[in-house]
């Protein structure tokens, strides 16, 4: 799956270079949020005092933050158009490594069209996304990791005491909460891999038949053999939509919890005066973008699914074509 590509002379520099040029376009976005961040924390504080400003200067913070935007629209562009670009090189690369591989091999393999037409291009897609979404997390550390915890000096936090003469607590806070949501995750999707992976043999079938009827719909396409193959598929997904179903129902509400957490734990040090608004609002979005962080595997559990069902078939078909 990734020796198609990395080790292939004729696309090392699709393979290489390209990640090189997306890894440059997500520091630059990273860059980008980092300046946005402190713009937050002067922009919500001339808002608090705005008595003590003029409204050129409200026009100029309008200003900056339009420059920023621009910036992170066009990079975002780029990037996302780029990445697709890549990915269709990446499933060009495995179509034809496994191809010849294929054609070599005697005897039926289930699904096999479907493995090189479908899941080759889902393998590609998911590890791309989800490679790039792990840098930018490791970017975005990098660069909030320290503004957060310079954030923390001015913070008492009402829920977790233990932490509050430890310096940087605020990451503690996003780290502690983070890995709890990831434990439970795992426990809640736990058998949603299994599913993903009986649902996509289901698919196959159906597909199958309905792909030999094209050419002979005097042996294939019956009204009964539809319907059996159609009645497993609902079967099977069925219960992949109970399980996602409770998963959902975790995810959402952690993402509601943490939309308010940060304002939670900042608003003793807002109306003590210890902090600005300006200060809240900075704390806020860093806090969020760590977290997000830290987070990268809940947010993309089913995506995660997804891939393991995928590399699964995969790794199936590889040993079925002697390449394993």
């Amino acid at each position: 799956m990734f020796k198609s590509f990395f080790y292939s002379r004729q696309y090392w520099v699709w393979a290489y270079l390209g990640a090189i040029l997306l890894i440059s376009v997500i520091v630059f976005q990273v860059w980008v949020s980092t300046k946005m961040n402190t713009w937050y924390g002067e922009f919500y504080n001339i808002l608090q005092e705005a008595t003590k400003h003029t409204l050129d200067d409200f026009y100029d913070y309008m200003i900056n933050f339009s420059y920023l935007a621009f910036m992170s629209i066009i990079a975002g562009m780029f990037g996302n158009y780029f990445a697709r670009i890549y990915v269709l090189r990446w499933r060009e690369a495995m179509t034809f490594y496994y191809l010849p591989h294929w054609r070599n091999t005697d005897g039926v393999i289930e699904g096999a069209s479907q493995r090189i037409q479908e899941d080759m291009f889902r393998f590609a897609r998911i590890v791309e996304s989800l490679g790039l979404q792990f840098l930018r997390a490791s970017m975005t550390l990098i660069a909030f990791v320290p503004i957060l915890w310079g954030l923390s000096k001015d913070v008492t936090i009402p829920y977790f005491t233990f932490l509050n003469d430890v310096e940087g607590s605020l990451v503690y806070v996003s780290l502690i909460i983070s890995l709890g949501g990831l434990i439970i995750s795992w426990y809640v999707g736990y058998f949603l891999p299994k599913l993903e992976y009986n649902n996509q043999k289901v698919e196959a079938a159906f597909r199958k038949e309905l792909v030999l009827a094209e050419d002979d719909r005097a042996k294939y396409g019956s009204q009964e053999t539809v319907f059996e193959l159609f009645t497993g598929i609902k079967f099977n997904y069925h219960r992949l939509y109970l399980h996602y179903g409770y998963f959902d129902l975790w995810v959402i509400s952690y993402g509601q919890v943490m939309i308010i957490l940060p304002y939670l734990l900042m608003a003793p040090a807002l109306f003590s005066g210890a902090v600005m608004i300006g200060a809240l609002m900075q704390t806020s979005n860093a806090f969020g973008r760590v977290h997000n962080s830290f987070s990268l595997l809940i947010d993309n559990w089913t995506v995660i699914t997804e891939l393991r069902s995928v590399a699964l078939r995969l790794n199936e078909f590889e040993k079925h074509i002697g390449m394993r």
